[in-house]
């Protein structure tokens, strides 16, 4: 308590700092000015959908210096306050024709109305305009990682990019936290993915195909309640441009990796096709070692064993995502697609326990050489329709998606002692698993007034799971590790909620119903175990947000959510590489629910924009990983030939298994900012921190070796910290160099400790061809340092674990651009990817 106190005292005086830092370089206060308000909507004439970013210049009739000026928001909107006079109105966005009104008197405060923008073929024709949105757009409700400009994760995957997102971290075996949690929802183009396995999931999406990652930490009642720590959208790119155009892309890498993906358009006033295909064929060498020391009942030593294991991996797969939009009327879209994967690959992992007696003398060398193929098909249709009533955002969506994943993995695996006269021993593995997924969604938006929104829809998520899981030790099924389970799970969702604005402040009020009902059901067990967990909860959501100023602002958000436990976390079949330390996920879980604060506050100077969030998340019912004795015992023959006689000795080597449980409750305070500095027009820098204390108290139970039950106290508080620093500079002949830098901090965990690690990316991009082709190269892992390390401490073992998933990967790119901008904002395009629900957060 003592250290949660002294931590909160610390933040306090560090937003004393800020405000003070905050008014420096800001110009005295001028004597007040009767000024008037200018405003006005701008959107796209063809589609009549708003133009984000549009820029709106005001200068004096007699003198060309711009008086002000500034640019429209997400909803085309814009507003400008100027003193009483005669200006030259002029409203600009790239390749569009611009908009003037010359002489304009103005004495008092004026609407322009909506004005609509018309493409200006000439500049799409002969033009080539090298126009780039920030890294990172902040907005009220989220935060935008634009990929398109991001040179680090050329040639890579989601994961890839991922790693480089605020607030976002990814640890070694590519399970990806948000603010160092774990229970956070990943949608692929605003529709939750349910991949059992989302780490691997994600390293078959190549980095390419992403054009921008949305950030909601605090997520309102429009989107799903599901995922404790927020909701990570992952939005695909999308060619909108009028005509035929498109991209190609080729990489090749080392370790041997090589790929190719095309992004191809072709729009007319009523059709837009489009496509996106890739093919990726990666390889990547991964290490790790555990080394263990066992002890007796009275604590003393009985023996040590140190496992060392080196992975080879090989994936290839080809993904495409083909469809056609309809303008079925200037304010009416029909959008259908398919999409298909299909991924196969093999590992092969070598792993070796060297085993020592009490006295650390040497005395046998076990090896476990596991072979291992696996193959994944998965076919997506989804039905989009939006009716745009008018041109202020009144409007209706309907979503439609059906999904079917299918997925096998087989493994050989041969366990023998080096030097033995005795056979091996020979395990199979099979894990089959098929998926089905229907999602229906409806999403209304009506405005109210000036800067009032009204919204409401309904959602439904029906999805079953088959998997088939068994073991096979030298011909024998064995039946404490092999499973068929059987997932089934229905969930139906209403919600509303309702924006307004008032003067400065901004507010938005939600509530969403989830009525969910699971079948957990262990078909191969005595009897059959059935499982069914039903349960229907209301979740309130607020948001308020005041204007201090034009550069300055800070929001009070709550939200209630919940983690339901998936993949992993449910599915029993075991990770049996190594047979004395086995992962295996527990069927019984139970959701957890999530109370979310989170206040912000928001600075923009002329070259730096200073983000920062103060958090306090309360959780009941968390789940968590813990590690303990199963029962079972591995006999293991140990050759002891020191004496120079051949006399075998078998031992029994306890089984340490690590899995989730549900705890009792979790408290989190924690403290993030980011910070975009651009000193040079050639230079930029973005950073982020984030630190945070969390205290949990549980217990968990279990039966020992002797069958005597056991439990473990889990209370834990730990403190931790993690950041990132990037920057981007433009060298000479317009060579850009990016670099980026990550740090996790260390943290206790309730059985040990996880140690810290680093990362250190480096990238060089070089335009050619006319600036219509882009050659990158890349390295990840600049010095090899990603290493997951950790301390466990038992009763009867303590442990040091390192774990590397991938070695250090070198990407050379080559991107050719076909009757395209080298820019990321898409025009004149339904703005229906986005956003799961409807509209943007008033203000």
């Amino acid at each position: 308590m003592r250290q949660s106190l002294r931590f909160i005292l610390g933040l306090t005086f560090f937003f004393t700092f800020l405000n003070s830092f905050a008014s420096i370089g800001d110009p005295i206060a001028e004597p007040t000015k009767e000024k008037i308000k200018i405003s006005g909507t701008v959107i796209e004439k063809i589609s009549k959908q708003p133009l984000e970013y549009a820029t709106v210049t005001i200068t004096n009739s007699k003198d060309p210096k711009a008086i002000t000026g500034g640019i429209t928001n997400a909803k085309g909107n814009f507003s400008i306050e100027v003193a009483p006079g005669i200006y030259n109105i002029k409203i600009e966005f790239i390749s569009f024709k611009a908009i003037e009104f010359n002489q304009k008197n103005l004495q008092k405060n004026t609407d322009l109305g909506t004005l609509a923008l018309v493409e200006d073929i000439a500049q799409l024709d002969e033009v080539v305009i090298r126009a780039e949105r920030s890294t990172v757009e902040i907005k009220l409700d989220k935060k935008v990682y634009s990929v398109g400009q991001d040179m680090i994760v050329k040639g890579g995957t989601v994961s890839d990019v991922l790693e480089n997102v605020p607030s976002v971290s990814v640890d070694v075996e590519g399970n990806v936290s948000l603010r160092g949690n774990e229970n956070v929802r990943i949608f692929i183009d605003g529709r939750p993915s349910n991949a059992l396995n989302m780490a691997e999931a994600l390293r078959q999406i190549p980095a390419d195909a992403i054009d921008k990652v949305e950030v909601i930490t605090n997520p309102s009642a429009r989107y799903d309640a599901e995922g404790g720590a927020g909701i990570l959208n992952i939005v695909l790119k999308k060619g909108k441009n009028l005509g035929f155009n498109g991209s190609f892309i080729a990489s090749i890498g080392d370790p041997e990796t090589y790929g190719a993906s095309a992004n191809l358009n072709y729009k007319t006033e009523k059709l837009n096709f489009f496509t996106s295909t890739g093919y990726d064929y990666r390889t990547s060498e991964g290490a790790g070692k555990t080394n263990s020391t066992y002890f007796n009942s009275d604590e003393s030593i009985r023996n040590y064993i140190d496992e060392t294991k080196n992975t080879e991996r090989l994936r290839k797969g080809i993904s495409t995502k083909t469809g056609l939009e309809w303008t079925v009327a200037p304010n009416t879209f029909w959008t259908n697609s398919i999409s298909y994967r299909d991924n196969r690959g093999n590992t092969s992992d070598i792993v070796k326990y060297n085993n020592y007696d009490a006295n650390r003398i040497f005395t046998s060398t076990r090896e476990r050489i596991n072979d291992g193929f696996d193959s994944g098909e998965n076919v997506e249709f989804a039905s989009n329709f939006l009716k745009n009533f008018d041109d202020k955002g009144h409007k209706l969506t309907v979503d439609f998606s059906y999904a079917t994943e299918k997925d096998a993995e087989s493994s050989s695996i041969t366990d023998q002692v080096l030097g033995s006269t005795n056979a091996p021993n020979n395990d199979i593995t099979i894990n089959d698993e098929k998926q089905n997924q229907l999602q229906l969604q409806a999403d209304y938006v009506l405005p109210i007034g000036e800067g009032g929104q009204f919204e409401a829809g309904y959602k439904g998520n029906f999805n079953n799971l088959d998997n088939i899981y068994s073991i096979n030790n030298n011909g024998t099924i064995n039946p404490n590790l092999s499973n068929t389970l059987e997932y089934k799970e229905r969930i139906n969702a209403i919600y509303t909620q309702y924006g307004f604005k008032v003067n400065k402040f901004s507010y938005l009020f939600g509530l969403r119903w989830e009525d969910t009902k699971i079948d957990i059901n262990l078909l191969d067990e005595p009897g059959s175990s059935f499982n069914t967990k039903k349960y229907n909860n209301f979740f309130p959501s607020a948001f308020i947000n005041y204007e201090l100023s034009d550069e300055s602002s800070v929001s009070l958000s709550y939200s209630k959510r919940l983690s339901r436990p998936r993949g992993r976390f449910l599915n029993p079949a075991t990770n049996y590489s190594s047979n004395i330390n086995i992962f295996q996920g527990n069927p019984d879980l139970d959701p957890s629910f999530t109370d979310k604060f989170d206040f912000g506050y928001l600075k923009r100077w002329e070259k730096i924009t200073f983000n920062t969030s103060l958090y306090y998340e309360s959780t009941k019912n968390v789940f968590t990983f813990v590690r303990y004795p199963n029962g079972d015992v591995v006999e293991q023959e140990i050759d002891n030939t020191d004496d120079g006689i051949d006399n075998p000795v078998l031992t029994e080597t306890p089984v340490i298994l690590s899995t989730p449980v549900n705890l009792g409750r979790e408290h989190k305070i924690g403290f993030e900012f980011t910070l975009n500095y651009n000193p040079l027009k050639i230079w930029k820098l973005n950073s982020s921190f984030n630190l945070f204390n969390s205290k949990t108290i549980g217990e968990n139970k279990y039966k020992d070796i002797n069958g005597v039950e056991q439990t473990q106290n889990l209370d834990n508080e730990a403190f931790s910290w993690f950041t990132r620093v990037s920057s981007r500079l433009t060298l000479p002949a317009k060579v850009d160099w990016q670099l980026s830098g990550m740090y996790f901090g260390p943290r206790n965990t309730a059985q040990g400790k996880s140690l810290g690690n680093y990362v250190v990316n480096m990238a060089f991009s070089k335009d050619i061809l006319k600036d219509k082709a882009t050659i990158a190269l890349n390295v990840s892992d600049l010095f090899n340092s990603r290493k997951m390390r950790s301390e466990t401490n038992l009763d009867n073992v303590s442990s040091y674990s390192e774990f590397q998933w991938r070695r250090r990967q070198i990407n050379l790119s080559f991107t050719y651009r076909l009757n395209m901008k080298k820019t990321d904002k898409e025009k004149n395009a339904p703005k229906n990817g986005g956003d799961e629900g409807g509209g943007e957060f008033p203000g």
